[in-house]
Parts: C-alpha cells; sequence; structure tokens
C-alpha cells in the first residue's frame, strides 16, 4: 500500500505548490484512488503532472466532505481521469451531470477499502486493511472527532497508521498506540502531536510517499 498527498499546506517535495486543501492518492488492493481533490484544480494537477502521477490511471474518486478545500479540483479533475465510481458523503452537493455514489453507512467500497460512512452527518474518511489486517486510516479533515473516526475505522481492524487532517484534535491519549500518524492540513496541534509521539510522527506536505 502507498499513499502519496498531492495536495497539502506544505511542499514536502519543493517542486510542488503547497496550498490550503488536501488530496491524497490511494494505491493499495490493485486499486488506485484519488481521496479528495483539494481546493485549486490547477494546483493539483500540476503536482501530479511533477510527480508523474497521470489522471487516467485514477480508478475512483472519494471526497471526504463538501467544503471547496477537499472537492475545489473535482470537476476538472473528473474530466480527465474518467474515474470508474465517485464516493461521497450523504450531505453533498453534486455537480451537475455527475453521477455519484451516496455513502451513508459504513460501506466496503473495493475489497480491503472501506468507507467509514458519513459520520455526524458531515464526513467520510478511507479504512485500508493491511496484509496483516491492521488498516491505515485517511481523514481529510476529521470534522467528527478523531475518536468517532477511530472507532468506525476499528470494525474493520486495528489502527495502524492515521493519515490527513485532524483539526483541533488534543485527545493525544486516543492515538498513543497507533504506530503511525501523519497529521496534515487542518491539523492544529501537529507540534504537539509531533512532541508527544516522536516514534509515531511522520511528516507530511504535498509531495510525501508513505508505504505501508
Amino acid at each position: 500500500m502507498e499513499l502519496t498527498l498531492l495536495y497539502d499546506n506544505t511542499a514536502w517535495d519543493k517542486r510542488l505548490t503547497p496550498d490550503w486543501g488536501f488530496a491524497c492518492l490511494v494505491e493499495a488492493h490493485d486499486r488506485t484512488i484519488l481521496f479528495d481533490t483539494g481546493a485549486k484544480s490547477d494546483v493539483l494537477q500540476n503536482n501530479m503532472a511533477i510527480l508523474g502521477i497521470a489522471a487516467d490511471t485514477i480508478d475512483a474518486v472519494v471526497i471526504s466532505h463538501d467544503h471547496w478545500d477537499h472537492a475545489g479540483g473535482l470537476a476538472d479533475i473528473l474530466r480527465m481521469c474518467h474515474p470508474t465510481a465517485i464516493y461521497v458523503p450523504s450531505v453533498f452537493k453534486s455537480l451537475p451531470d455527475m453521477q455519484v455514489t451516496t455513502v451513508e453507512k459504513a460501506t466496503e467500497l473495493f475489497s480491503g477499502i472501506w468507507s467509514t460512512g458519513t459520520l455526524a452527518g458531515i464526513e467520510q474518511s478511507l479504512v485500508v486493511v493491511r496484509p496483516d489486517g491492521s488498516v491505515v486510516v485517511v481523514a481529510g479533515c476529521s470534522h467528527p472527532g478523531v475518536d468517532l473516526i477511530l472507532e468506525a475505522a476499528r470494525r474493520v481492524g486495528p489502527v495502524h497508521a492515521l493519515v490527513g487532517g485532524l483539526h483541533g484534535f488534543d485527545d493525544f491519549d486516543a492515538v498513543k498506540n497507533i504506530h503511525t500518524l501523519c497529521p496534515t492540513h487542518c491539523t492544529q496541534f501537529i507540534a504537539a502531536i509531533q512532541n508527544l509521539s516522536p516514534r509515531a510522527y511522520v511528516e507530511g506536505g504535498a509531495g510525501r510517499v508513505l508505504a505501508f
């Protein structure tokens, strides 16, 4: 399994453009999934081009929630990649002529790749199963709360890693046993997470590649 951060507030790969928003390419179980599309399609497309990622390799698009910094690049990227499926939370406002699948409850989107379902009526996260049965969680902004997301993910398997935006999350004991923590985008307390979990902490940023 490999995750590539395509869009983030900072750039791990200094060739890429940082911008407020989030997008992550998830390659696992013979699938290539674009999780969120950032705020601006030109930034997303430029970062993908520099990394050598062709839009037509994307099998599916999953949108965490209907906020501009996570779905702003959606319309343009869909014209380029033509995914076989687009999965959105139940509150998503569809663009004209866009055929989407609304995910309300926890659902296995593909073999070994789950959505938590729309939690707290706003947001879904992605849960990807590793060969040992543990899971990697990819979150957009964690508006429902990290505790609720982890609770949903643990119904699939023990959580090995948490990657993505964690907003104002500060219940650090809730993640003390997680092997890898990569807080990105809107996370307010990145420094505290790094200080309290130095072995688990991994710096994010556009261009960062994480292998699990």
